[in-house]
């Protein structure tokens, strides 16, 4: 018994020494004036972990998933984060720089597309040399898909897109439209050739104000340059396409475009996952679970990811 008493002991004590330890701490990078404050949490127990950039998705999205001008709280990002991190992954996540008041006055007449993939490279330079860190990977979500290809020219390891296009934005806002009406889909693609044409559209039409109005016009063109199924091919290091069943807001073709335009990559699509990476299993919790904390991350995503990531 005395023996059976000890092992008992040794087991708890050692259970209790290999527990991560989650460190964390904030770091503050800079782009010329804007400000891109930021987190990075890892296990200080591990000697050296694989790091993950998280890439964020379109709006004022910060570094924990959550967008204060539109209420979205889902926290979905600082979950991930969590998720990974007791996982022996090291995880950096940041405020974009449309999240960050300050950088607002600075934004308000130049804002191209090309701003964001600089910001990933700071990042990524931030940490190419820190020894901490095995690999590095970027998972670039819905937006950021597109960011993280263009941003993986060197010193990354594996590539993450999740629920990222796999059309030009030109023609995934005239295909999302034409979910609701033909007419509306033909009025978006007049607006866009006008854009792409000539620079500008001298009349926004009024149901597509939120889109192109005249602050967002430039940014849009230089989002319409880029094709994701083209840039996807150019990709050398392997990569990981996931999308959920649930995703309201990018649906499961769009991945399997990026997969059949870069056949190496491996395509998963997860059961039950929405846009926001949450587990439904109720169609009417999806929109919820932009609003709330409370709903739990895909299972499945988080085994994908880790699984991906330590290969």
């Amino acid at each position: 018994m005395k023996t059976l008493a000890y092992i008992l002991i040794w087991f708890i004590t050692n259970s209790i020494v290999a527990q991560a330890i989650i460190t964390s701490g904030d770091i503050l990078i800079m782009n010329d004036s804007i400000k891109l404050p930021g987190t990075l949490t890892y296990d200080a127990n591990l000697k050296t972990q694989p790091l993950v950039i998280f890439v964020h998705g379109s709006g004022n999205v910060d570094r924990n998933g959550n967008q204060i001008t539109v209420n979205i709280k889902g926290n979905y990002i600082k979950q991930l984060a969590d998720r990974l991190n007791q996982r022996g992954i090291a995880f950096y996540r940041f405020d974009k720089r449309t999240a960050t008041q300050e950088n607002l006055k600075f934004l308000k007449d130049d804002m191209r597309f090309e701003y964001f993939v600089d910001d990933i490279k700071l990042a990524i330079n931030k940490f190419k040399d820190d020894h901490r860190f095995s690999t590095i990977t970027l998972i670039g979500h819905s937006q950021g898909s597109l960011v993280a290809m263009l941003a993986s020219e060197e010193h990354i390891d594996k590539y993450i897109s999740i629920a990222g296009i796999g059309e030009g934005m030109d023609t995934f806002i005239i295909n999302s439209y034409k979910q609701v009406s033909e007419d509306m889909s033909n009025l978006a693609r007049e607006q866009i050739e006008e854009l792409k044409h000539t620079g500008k559209i001298v009349n926004v039409d009024p149901s597509l104000a939120h889109l192109f109005s005249e602050p967002n016009q430039s940014f849009f063109l230089s989002w319409m340059k880029y094709n994701p199924s083209e840039e996807i091919k150019k990709m050398k290091i392997r990569t990981l396409i996931l999308n959920g069943t649930k995703d309201l807001q990018v649906l499961e073709e769009e991945a399997e475009k990026l997969h059949k335009a870069n056949p190496k990559s491996r395509l998963v699509l997860i059961k039950d996952m929405n846009h926001v990476l949450k587990h439904i299993e109720k169609d009417e919790d999806n929109v919820k679970s932009y609003f709330s904390p409370d709903y739990p991350l895909s299972e499945a995503l988080i085994k994908s990811i880790d699984v991906f990531i330590k290969q």
